[in-house]
């Protein structure tokens, strides 16, 4: 057949309009029946505890694929372990990127394995999304379109504490035992920022590694005369240390970060006991406080862990965290809708609007924005009763007055 350049033209414009009526090209790693998605944590090495945080967001998308998926695509998740080695995570993370064809990279775990992978992805135009890990690195939307966070930043936090301690044991001397890591510095950070011209009511602060033995550290810190102490790292450590105190016969009003503030991994360890009286900060609701006991979303909660992940420990705050940043994922990928591509994730990622996780704390909302790639702003403050965290007040702004996050 000869084509003429009318009959060209023609065949142009009708290439044209087809175009035009198609919906948006799906990326790499999703299909009409799937979606892959790839995720980094540490199932080995000394911070493996956090490591219910993947399992429980497999049960989730199991839970999700029984009940027909996404818009009837089902998820496939696709979990490697990195033992909290940066190289390895990137490593893995290029796999998973180039080998396993994921859509996306979500809710891996850490601070130095998502640096050592967040240029990569950014490279390739993969979203890093809801990253967990409270640094603020995750938001810098204009350096870093591709990379989004999920919870409250730790050097916020570390504010938290400071405003407590200056609210209630102002003439206090304060003792802190910090992870030497950005983790640790981040927060420890966030409190002398927060404690301001009486910073120097920290008589005493040491420096730790994660995987280290403690029993002479706490000595020293209890010589110090300090009576609030800080506890500003992983749950095995923090759990030996409160246990250590105990021994000691030292009680000075301790302050549990978040992060390590687990029931399972921390408090249980340490001998609940021991933990009577540890204050911390939540943005989740917590199974054994007794004002849940008739929640719909609690109850969901445990039929969800009783069904799906029943090797789990529902004491374990890792599990729910790991629960409810699958369910704000679920809500990004929904509001995309047919359009799976990597650009409309990030867009719906970046428009979350008095999003509320039904396991959060009321209050708790999601809000985020173009030039705000920071999801969860808001924490309580908490205080372990030996059985499960009461809120002792009311909801605090964590987010600072002057944002980086556009940066």
């Amino acid at each position: 057949m000869q084509i003429t350049r009318e009959t060209g033209r023609t065949s142009a414009v009708v290439a044209m309009i087809l175009a035009l009526a198609m919906p948006p090209a799906a990326a790499a790693g999703v299909t009409d029946t799937e979606i892959r998605i790839g995720n980094i944590m540490p199932y080995t090495g000394p911070l493996a505890g956090f490591a219910a945080i993947g399992r429980a967001e497999a049960a989730y998308f199991n839970m999700i694929n029984e009940r027909g998926g996404i818009n009837g695509r089902k998820i496939t998740f696709i979990s490697r372990d990195d033992s909290s080695n940066p190289v390895t995570a990137l490593e893995e993370t290029r796999n998973l990127v180039e080998e396993q064809n994921v859509l996306l990279m979500f809710g891996s775990f850490g601070t130095p394995g998502n640096l050592a992978t967040r240029k990569y992805l950014n490279e390739k135009n993969i979203p890093q999304l809801f990253v967990a890990s409270g640094d603020e690195e995750w938001a810098h939307p204009k350096k870093f379109p591709w990379t989004m966070g999920w919870q409250p930043t730790f050097r916020s936090e570390g504010r938290i504490y400071a405003n407590y301690i200056q609210a209630s044991y102002a003439d206090s001397k304060i003792a802190v035992l910090w992870q030497n890591d950005q983790f640790g510095r981040d927060l420890f950070r966030g409190l002398q920022e927060g404690l301001g011209v009486t910073a120097n009511k920290i008589v005493a602060d040491i420096a730790i590694e994660a995987d280290m033995s403690i029993d002479t550290q706490v000595d020293i810190l209890k010589a110090s005369g300090a009576e609030v102490l800080v506890l500003n790292c992983a749950p095995p450590i923090s759990a030996r240390a409160i246990r250590r105190a105990a021994e000691l016969g030292w009680h000075p009003v301790l302050l549990l970060v978040n992060a390590a503030a687990s029931i399972a991994n921390a408090l249980r360890p340490a001998g609940l006991e021991n933990a009577i009286g540890v204050i911390s900060t939540s943005f989740l609701k917590d199974i054994g406080d007794v004002t849940w006991k008739e929640d719909p979303a609690i109850k969901t909660w445990l039929a969800f862990m009783d069904k799906y992940y029943p090797d789990g420990d529902k004491d374990d705050g890792y599990a729910i965290f790991g629960y409810a940043a699958a369910e704000t994922l679920l809500q990004v990928l929904t509001q995309c809708g047919d359009d799976l591509s990597r650009e409309n994730i990030m867009k719906q990622a970046a428009s979350l609007k008095n999003y509320q996780s039904p396991v959060a704390l009321p209050g708790i909302a999601i809000n985020t924005g173009p030039s705000d790639f920071r999801p969860i702003e808001q924490m309580r403050l908490v205080q372990f009763d030996g059985t499960a965290w009461q809120p002792i007040g009311d909801v605090i702004e964590s987010a600072f007055a002057a944002s980086p996050g556009d940066n």
